[in-house]
Formats: structure tokens, sequence, C-alpha cells
């Protein structure tokens, strides 16, 4: 075998490598895709993940609106009975003349929220035995009968009792915040004919709670509410009842309000 032989026979397998070179790059090429096609066919399938989270929220909200449909109240109706207070120079000068009117209604947007509104209305009177600042050279202020009506738009938020218990659960307890316009009017009866009625009106707040005891499941409850309530009036801070002479009497009328109320609701 001549020298030419041997090396055309150890440079053929060089050259037959610098051939197959542009073949496996291409099939490398080929592998390194295929797996990113594969993830992207694999999000493909789903559709889009956000429109899949939406679709789950619509779901359980539509669920939760055939449940309130099936075993919700959506009205009610209530008319009840109780008491109203005050402290303060108010509390101090006033007695109460029970019972305190009540009649409202409500309406629920779901179980847990509702919005309620009505009326109440409450009698009470003082009596001043001693000449006051705003009754100089007119004696006794006497005897005065004080009637207050107040409309009020309430939103409620019965409270989650899932995990509190049958007795608390079938209670149906809930929280409240009122808007309230008090119309107060102040009658002078031993100053009849003399004096004329002081009237007035203020804006307040109410805050408290109650709960809705079932007479008859979605038909009939007893209901409880305590409130206290804060009260701009218009004779707040009057000095009319200022005694002249050390006498009986009051600087102002400032004081809070506090109110009870047991109510019959029927809903449908």
């Amino acid at each position: 075998m001549t020298q030419s032989q041997i090396k055309k026979i150890f440079l053929l397998p060089f050259f037959a490598s610098l051939l197959l070179l542009p073949s496996l790059a291409q099939a490398q090429v080929g592998v390194a895709v295929d797996p990113f096609a594969v993830e992207e066919d694999d999000l493909n399938i789903g559709g889009d993940i956000f429109s899949d989270f939406n679709e789950d929220i619509e779901s359980a909200q539509i669920a939760e609106d055939e449940r309130f449909y099936r075993y919700g109240r959506f009205f009610s109706f209530q008319i009840g009975l109780g008491v109203t207070t005050f402290d303060g120079n108010r509390g101090a000068a006033y007695e109460d003349n029970p019972p305190t009117y009540n009649i409202g209604i409500n309406y629920f947007m779901d179980f847990r929220n509702s919005f309620a509104m009505g009326f109440e209305y409450s009698k009470h009177n003082f009596v001043l035995e001693d000449e006051t600042f705003g009754f100089q050279g007119q004696g006794a202020v006497g005897l005065v009968d004080v009637s207050m009506l107040r409309i009020y738009f309430a939103p409620r938020y019965y409270i989650d009792t899932a995990d509190l218990g049958t007795a608390i659960t079938y209670y149906n307890p809930y929280l409240t915040a009122r808007l309230e316009y008090w119309y107060v009017n102040n009658k002078f009866r031993d100053q009849d004919g003399v004096v004329p009625d002081d009237s007035g009106g203020g804006l307040g707040v109410g805050l408290g709670g109650g709960f809705e005891f079932p007479i008859k499941i979605k038909e009939s409850y007893l209901g409880v509410e305590v409130l206290w309530h804060s009260v701009s009036f218009h004779d707040k801070f009057t000095q009319n009842y200022r005694s002249v002479n050390g006498g009986q009497g009051y600087d102002d009328l400032s004081g809070n309000a506090y109110s009870v109320i047991v109510s019959y609701v029927i809903n449908w």
C-alpha cells in the first residue's frame, strides 16, 4: 500500500464528518424547539387563565344569588313600641312619656345587607317653677310638652353566625347606623296664648344593633333594636331655661338620646 493510499484512508472519515455536520445541527435545533411547542400547546388547552378565573367568580355569584332567591327574605314591614330617654341636661329636665312608636320597612339586598327606613315618635315633658331668661316678666315657665318625630334611613349588616351555634343563628343579630332627622315641638301649657310653640329640626346619627327572633321562618319575627343617638337639636344650646335668680333651670339642653324598640316584623 502506497503512502498516498494511506492518506486517503485517514482523510475519508474527516470529510464524511464535515458532510454530516449540517444535518446534525438541524436535528439538534429541532430537538430544542419541540419542548417550547409542547408547552405552548399545554397553555392553549384551557384557554385564557384570566377568563377561567372570571368564570369561577361568576359561577359562585350565580350560585349565591340562587340560594338567596330560594331561602332569603326580600322585604319586611315592622311596627313597634319602645322607650326613648336622654342623658345630660336634657335627660335631667325631661320626664319620658312612653311608649315610643315605630313604623318602618326593610329591603334586603342579600343575606347580609339590607336598607331600612321609617318613622319614630316619642313624647316628653318638663316643668320649670321658677323664672328663666327666656320668660322674664312672665313668671314661671310651668309645664312644657315636648313631642319628637324623626325619620330615619339605615343600612343594616346581619352578622354571619354560621360558626356561633344554632341559638345565636336563630336570633339573626345585626349592626346598624342611622341617618336621622328629628323634628321637635315644645308646647308651653302654662303660657298658652302668651308664648308661641317652639319648633325646629335637627340632623342626627344613631348607632347600635338588634336581633330578629323568628316566630315563623321567613314570615314573621320579633325584633329588638337598641340605639344611641347624637342629635344637633335646634334648642341644644338654648339659654331660655337658664335660671334668673338661682332657682330651678338649665344652662342648655345638651345630651344624647337612647332608644329601645320592640317590633313585630312581617316578611315577604
